[in-house]
């Protein structure tokens, strides 16, 4: 029997890496089964009260821009919500209205058509390189290009546009900030190393090098990148752009088809789901072994973390014999007796509230009871 296709990441402990919309995100994955942990590599400071947003749109309207650039979603909402704080946004709806838009992505088109405007191009790599490819091509020479920056700054696009000719007019709307929770996060990367975390998922190429800066500050990375390696945690960045600090640390995280948090839950549920399908099935029920339980025919077993590494021994050997001098291994600790293997075993018989699971071999080990097939 696989784990319920309703449920798939079933046990799994899930670290979101995330600060805006991070509550979305864990309640779609916690449907799924998932055991959510939160530690923020970054904050998101919005400048709805910015002086200097405010008189940057003043000065949009005042120069109209013959194209405007809206980098993000939640930075072009942000924005228009800036302005109708202060009573400018019919004024900039108008002026936008009258633009060329281009949009740097699908989310942010989508942010463009909530406030009633239309797009002219949009980008679908996602990338300011892209953008700046497009509108280069183009001309931009004598143009007022107006471009509403993400968190993470301007990528290049202000100065490749002044090289070019045009006028631009830089509007930051929100900026990244340090961690909510220093500490928090800097246990999470202690676990993630350590074997406690299934899955991490990165929703902002800032946060993933935010988050991979303390894991190599916390003598962490070396850890998380061997975790990944071996496939015992996997790392899932909503695009291409997020998954390149992974990727340059030797990472290779999941990327969804296309960059949406719907997307992102759904490639995990069907990573995990291939995973259910490969599930040891044993006398007592299909049987997988994530990072703090294991999930014994659709039910979520807590374990200790020496039980835990028990039975990952025991699963590998996929109902051979594991020596007592390898389940010693995988205890915590350094003891050699083997009756500390016999009361590991014994307790992880208990756990798992089927004595038949586990099988002693006589003078050789223990293995798991497979299921005849």
């Amino acid at each position: 029997m696989s784990v319920n296709v309703g449920r798939p990441l079933a046990g799994c402990a899930v670290l979101v890496t995330a600060d805006r919309r991070s509550a979305e995100l864990g309640a779609a994955l916690a449907r799924r089964g998932a055991e959510l942990r939160y530690a923020p590599a970054l904050s998101m400071v919005p400048n709805h009260d910015d002086e200097r947003l405010v008189a940057d749109t003043r000065a949009v309207i005042a120069a109209p821009p013959d194209v405007v650039v809206a980098t993000t979603g939640i930075g072009f909402r942000s924005w228009i919500e800036a302005a109708d704080a202060v009573g400018l946004a019919p004024e900039l709806h108008d002026v936008l209205a009258r633009a060329r838009i281009v949009a740097r992505g699908p989310k942010a088109r989508g942010a463009v058509q909530q406030v009633g405007l239309q797009t002219d191009w949009v980008a679908e790599s996602e990338t300011s390189a892209e953008v700046a490819e497009y509108l280069l091509g183009e001309g931009v020479d004598g143009l007022r290009v107006a471009i509403q920056h993400h968190g993470a700054g301007s990528d290049g696009l202000d100065q490749s546009f002044r090289d070019a000719g045009a006028h631009v007019q830089s509007l930051v709307v929100y900026r990244w900030g340090p961690p909510p929770d220093p500490a928090a996060l800097a246990a999470s990367v202690r676990a993630t190393a350590a074997g406690e975390i299934d899955s991490v998922v990165f929703t902002s190429a800032p946060g993933a090098a935010a988050w991979l800066d303390v894991a190599r500050s916390e003598d962490a990375l070396p850890g998380i990148v061997g975790r990944a390696l071996d496939e015992s945690l996997l790392a899932v960045a909503v695009g291409p752009i997020t998954a390149k600090p992974l990727v340059d640390e030797g990472i290779a995280p999941l990327v969804p088809d296309r960059g949406r948090l719907g997307s992102l839950v759904r490639a995990m549920v069907a990573y995990y789901a291939g995973l259910g399908e490969q599930a040891l099935q044993t006398v007592a029920g299909s049987l997988q072994v994530r990072a703090t339980s294991v999930v014994l025919d659709e039910e979520v077993v807590p374990l200790s973390r020496g039980g835990v590494e028990v039975m990952r021994v025991l699963a590998a050997a996929r109902g051979g014999v594991v020596p007592r001098a390898e389940v010693l291994r995988a205890l915590p600790g350094e003891s050699r007796d083997s009756h500390a293997a016999d009361v590991a075993i014994a307790r992880l018989r208990d756990a798992m509230g089927d004595r038949a699971l586990i099988k002693t071999v006589v003078k050789r080990g223990y293995r798991l009871a497979l299921r005849e097939v």
